[in-house]
């Protein structure tokens, strides 16, 4: 991207605002994206909703600054270093987390990086994905409308179990215990078996049919068909579990507490945000499980109007970034088209795309949906 881009710019909360006339006080907005290597994909993404966002409303005093970073923390830096020079404060970028290394020595300029991460991250970096604390807020109120007080909740042993322990001691979400699994096939299962009492619930249907067999009770016989069809016997210790993961991973951990005689039947199943993910639908025995989401309906609209302009699919951080464009108008907007540590401290709430969010000192929270994954579909629980 040699130019620099001037487009229009959309804000798409619920209120209409005029035109601003701001005279020449123009904005530089970086743009910090793959735009070349391995992850090119993503980058044109992101620009192409950017232009998209940029094409609704008419204040040509706003400049975007695109800028390849090749998905590299040495290159993110560069950039930076370039733009900053030119007087550029506000950044939509970097994607990756492993790029926001050293942004913390450009402590007037601000970075609306894509990272779902909120922990350790510099000081002037707000981390504007769905991150852990707002999915497990809506896990929270779930619980709550479903009156799930035993909740298991399995991490995986990846380098986000401290969002997940962040996430849950900030929601305070009710939790009977947590238990930390290995993803290795050859090792999971025999971990499930573990946090379920599987061996244990198994040994009592064992013990009850061999009871049940010597004694002299009435309908013997009838007992014993009963017991013969189970494979367990004796209480799971959980009305709920909380399955921090994703992809196949998910599917293989679903597939173990199956195998442990847990299913949704027994239990309520729950995973975090799964992006509407439809190779859930094939995981009938699965269902229904429950996960956290942006606004499916909001989603497709948005999908639907990038499908129409570009004629192809947008990836996730397409939607991220088109409320981010809006949501730096609108806080400008507030600010007076000044850029000082005030633009992200105030505490304001949103309409974007992606649903309901807040920003407050330096953070942003979505207010997420809940849906169910069931008889191959996506149904909306609140």
């Amino acid at each position: 991207m040699k130019a620099d881009i001037k487009y229009f710019l959309i804000i798409f909360f619920l209120i209409i605002f005029p035109k601003v006339a701001q005279g020449n006080n123009e904005i530089k907005i970086g743009l910090l994206a793959p735009f070349s290597g391995e992850y090119e994909d993503i980058g044109k993404s992101v620009f192409s909703s950017a232009r998209m966002a940029l094409n609704k409303i008419n204040d040509d005093n706003i400049n975007i600054l695109p800028r390849d970073t090749k998905g590299k923390n040495k290159e993110t830096l560069l950039q930076v270093e370039k733009l900053y020079i030119q007087g550029v404060r506000i950044f939509i970028g970097p994607v990756f987390n492993k790029n926001l290394k050293g942004l913390e020595k450009f402590k007037d300029a601000y970075f609306l990086s894509f990272t779902n991460k909120v922990l350790n991250n510099p000081r002037n970096v707000i981390s504007a994905g769905i991150n852990a604390r707002s999915q497990f807020s809506a896990i929270k109120k779930y619980q709550k409308i479903n009156n799930l007080e035993e909740t298991l909740i399995l991490i995986p042993k990846k380098n986000y179990k401290e969002e997940i322990e962040n996430a849950i001691k900030e929601t305070k979400i009710k939790v009977k215990k947590v238990f930390y699994y290995d993803t290795e096939p050859t090792k999971l299962t025999k971990q499930i078996e573990k946090v379920t009492r599987y061996q244990i619930r198994k040994q009592n249907l064992e013990d009850e049919i061999k009871r049940v067999e010597n004694s002299e009770e009435n309908n013997k016989e009838k007992k014993l068909e009963i017991l013969n069809k189970r494979d367990t016997l004796g209480k799971i210790g959980y009305d709920s579990v909380i399955i921090a993961d994703f992809d196949e991973s998910l599917k293989s951990v679903t597939t173990s507490l199956l195998y442990t005689d847990l299913s949704p039947k027994k239990i309520t199943f729950i995973s975090l945000n799964q992006w509407f993910d439809e190779s859930l639908f094939k995981e009938t025995a699965s269902q229904p499980i429950g996960f956290p989401s942006i606004n499916k309906e909001n989603f497709e609209q948005f999908k639907k109007s990038y499908n129409n302009f570009y004629d192809n699919e947008p990836n996730q951080l397409s939607l991220i970034t088109y409320d981010l464009v809006g949501l730096i108008y609108y806080l400008l907007l507030q600010n007076n088209f000044e850029i000082n540590e005030n633009i992200f401290n105030k505490k304001n709430r949103f309409k974007g795309k992606a649903g309901i969010f807040e920003i407050n000192n330096k953070k942003i929270s979505h207010e997420l949906n809940f849906y169910n994954v069931e008889k191959g579909k996506f149904i909306e629980v609140f």
